[in-house]
């Protein structure tokens, strides 16, 4: 079982900048890659970044240039920083886990954090 626990979400003016941060607890040991997840009132969840064990990244087209993840090594915590926000950006972000067992895969989902810009 892995818990995550998102952080750092809150009000900010279009142009400025927020660091979220996701904490993983439990069997982290099993992860192989997390991503970011956004979801605005009314519209589907949107997949924003991911990294992988490997340390490789890629973004959605709408943040590239904009948004950066990174985790420490350890997989305790990702992080995704967020500059030259916009009113587009506003949403709940969601940490998203993905694990790989010897009896199969299995991911594990953050509550989320709000962000809202204001434009």
């Amino acid at each position: 079982q892995v818990q995550l626990v998102e952080s750092g979400g809150g009000l900010v003016q279009s142009g400025g900048s927020l660091r979220l941060s996701c904490v993983a607890s439990g069997t982290t040991f099993n992860i192989y890659a997390m991503d970011w997840y956004r979801q605005a009132p009314g519209k589907q969840r949107e997949l924003v970044a991911t990294i992988t064990s490997d340390g490789s990244r890629s973004y959605a087209d709408s943040v590239k240039g904009r948004f950066t993840i990174s985790r420490d090594t350890a997989w305790n915590t990702v992080y995704l920083q967020m500059d030259n926000l916009k009113a587009e950006d506003t949403a709940v972000y969601l940490c998203y886990a993905r694990t790989s067992w010897d009896t199969g895969e299995y991911d594990y989902w953050g509550q989320g954090t709000q962000v809202t810009i204001s434009s």
